[in-house]
């Protein structure tokens, strides 16, 4: 069972690893971690954290962003797109379950998005230290939100698998991915400020607000991340 979960898993990161939008993701990672790390060079001297720590602080609200739509590229058509192009019915003909397929998908996936964070986070820890050796302080938040982004990204990618399966298309896939990830990712938050500038501070904001954020596994990264950060400043 291992053989074959790791054998699908292994054609589906070349796969994955040819497409031409995660690499722009993966890109626009690595680019956005570097330009927060050059900025976060500014206000160190004003707060006394060193580089570092606060570049995590700027990375988590980059993640929250990039994190679910690089999963979502990459699951979107994981089912819907082997059913348009006939390649799943063949799949099937081999000794091989439906259940090994997804976990050899997932396996795969989970390992591109975590060398994507890697590499984007790396860069900007790289950067961090380069100019202020302090930063090896920020070491734990750092690792904190490597492994919080990759728990991030694989829930994603499960939603994104969901909605394959329920589109015929990769088109159609396309669209259910795009609209959840401006659903969850975008307008959520949008429409829990308007509940609280409604609310004025009633029983929404004190009582549902905590755990309307939590459902929400974006927020959730976001509080986990800032919170940890806060508590051990």
């Amino acid at each position: 069972m291992i053989a074959r979960i790791l054998a699908t898993a292994a054609s589906e990161f070349r796969i994955a690893f040819r497409n031409r939008w995660v690499a722009i993701a993966s890109s626009l990672m690595v680019l956005f971690a570097l330009v927060l790390a050059a900025a976060g060079a500014a206000p160190t001297g004003d707060i006394g954290a060193d580089r570092l720590s606060v570049t995590v602080a700027s990375l988590t609200s980059l993640a929250v962003y990039l994190v679910p739509l690089l999963a979502l590229l990459m699951s979107f058509d994981a089912i819907a797109g082997e059913v348009e192009r006939g390649t799943l019915p063949l799949l099937l003909t081999y000794p091989v379950s439906r259940l090994q397929i997804l976990l050899g998908k997932l396996l795969a996936h989970l390992a591109i998005l975590a060398l994507a964070v890697a590499l984007g986070y790396g860069a900007a820890g790289a950067a961090a230290f380069w100019t202020d050796p302090a930063s090896v302080a920020g070491l734990p938040a750092l690792w904190r939100l490597v492994w919080s982004s990759v728990l991030l990204g694989a829930t994603f990618l499960g939603a994104g698998y969901a909605l394959s399966s329920l589109a015929r298309r990769p088109s159609g896939a396309a669209g259910l991915a795009i609209g959840l990830w401006l659903g969850v990712v975008v307008l959520y938050d949008l429409g829990l400020l308007a509940l609280i500038v409604a609310d004025d501070g009633g029983r929404f904001t004190t009582d549902f607000l905590p755990a309307a954020l939590l459902a929400n596994p974006a927020d959730a990264f976001r509080l986990f991340n800032l919170s940890a950060a806060e508590a051990g400043a």
